[in-house]
């Protein structure tokens, strides 16, 4: 080991500052608080609820590898990005954009690690729809050690309670795809059914389990045939998940990676008032465990990798069904194609994302085992624009850090 190469939180620490970009708005003055189950979706408290949502809503913990694996950090790089025609760094990206925390890392080593809005290492930071890519590939888990005997069993299967819906008919194929059919709206109106799912599970405003995904119940089109982004499915798959391993979903993920991963905090995961995860959203984590390359990069269980594809419906790979339609234009758009909910980029290098709203992404190149985490506050559910721009500084570190 050289002197550059130190352990984490030797020579070269994380970056830490107290500010960001438009501190204000985020509740600088009055230290970012994370308000309370009404309030946590203000503006001036997005910082302090996205940092402790697990303190607002009940949570499972998800306990850290007995053994932590050892992570070296050397020297940050100098990086540059081109976007809008500038030529732009690290500094100019954090400057820019709400990020809560920035994470590079390539195998065990992080290059970069740094933390705006007196955001620190020990805060478990939340997934949004990042966790969507983490259930499903616990499904694959399961199907791997036969809890799940076929992705073509239908949800009822493993949830009784589902037996005479639309849901319960579906099979975990066209759930992990979602393309199910059944109606499903997720538009961040407020009023919408993803706002009534939420309100059934973490938001504590109804029974929870089965009862939170019964209501979409209306198929309006043939499974398998339109992809339509519905967090009700990865609700219903965490269901599934439950039933078949007879463990709570928090429970298996960490016996299954969190601990094998060598993860080195506690991690949570929201739930109902059944007790039951809401798999769609939830997991709460600090920024090393997000990014340990050893899950995604390093590990036989890497996010995405072969091993936890269910036989034939792998990318490209949907043997026995007709392929679902591209994903809606706010996500195309973007260079992005959601497939067995990992967001795969567009492109002939082999690359994804999971990706939550608010700003939410973990990119991942498996050939150079780079990593980019970055957790944010966007103002906006859906934002493309610091997407894209992310995107960008992503592209500039697989060229200059990945090769």
């Amino acid at each position: 080991m050289t002197k550059a190469d130190t352990p984490v939180g030797d020579e070269v620490p994380a970056r830490f500052a107290t500010g960001g970009h438009d501190a204000e708005a985020f509740g600088a003055h009055a230290g970012y608080p994370k308000g309370d189950r009404a309030t946590f979706r203000n503006i001036e408290l997005l910082v302090g609820s996205h940092s402790h949502l697990d303190e607002i809503f009940p949570a499972r913990l998800i306990h850290r590898a007995p053994t932590p694996s050892r992570l070296v950090r050397i020297t940050e790089p100098k990086v540059t990005y081109r976007f809008q025609g500038a030529s732009l760094t690290v500094d100019d990206y954090l400057a820019r954009t709400p990020t809560t925390g920035l994470l590079v890392a390539r195998g065990n080593t992080i290059l970069v690690e740094r933390y705006q809005y007196g955001r620190t290492d020990r805060h478990r930071l939340t997934s949004w729809s990042m966790a969507k890519t983490v259930t499903a590939m616990l499904v694959g888990i399961a199907i791997a050690e036969r809890c799940i005997r076929s992705v073509d069993d239908l949800a009822a299967t493993y949830v009784p309670e589902l037996a005479g819906t639309e849901y319960g008919r579906t099979s975990l194929r066209h759930l992990l795809q979602m393309s199910s059919g059944v109606r499903f709206s997720e538009e961040y109106t407020g009023g919408d059914d993803i706002a009534r799912l939420a309100a059934t599970t973490y938001l504590l405003r109804g029974r929870g389990g089965s009862t939170a995904v019964r209501p979409f119940n209306d198929r309006a089109a043939e499974a398998g045939t339109r992809f339509s982004y519905a967090s009700a499915e990865t609700q219903v798959l965490g269901l599934v998940l439950r039933g078949a391993t007879d463990r709570p979903v928090a429970e298996y993920l960490q016996s299954k990676v969190w601990q094998e991963i060598g993860t080195e905090a506690d991690a949570s995961w929201l739930i109902d008032n059944s007790g039951q995860e809401a798999t769609f959203m939830g997991l709460n984590a600090v920024l090393r465990d997000y990014g340990a390359p050893r899950a995604v990069a390093g590990s036989r269980r890497q996010l995405g990798g072969p091993s936890n594809h269910p036989r034939g419906v792998g990318h490209g790979r949907d043997h026995g069904t007709r392929r679902p339609t591209a994903s809606p234009p706010r996500h195309s758009d973007a260079g992005l194609r959601l497939r067995l909910q990992i967001w795969i980029l567009r492109g002939e290098r082999r690359m994804f994302m999971l990706w939550g709203i608010r700003g939410q992404r973990i990119f991942v190149d498996p050939q150079s085992k780079l990593v980019m985490v970055n957790t944010a506050v966007h103002k906006l559910p859906v934002d493309l624009p610091p997407l894209v721009e992310s995107g960008a500084l992503w592209y500039a570190l697989v060229r200059q850090l990945g090769e």
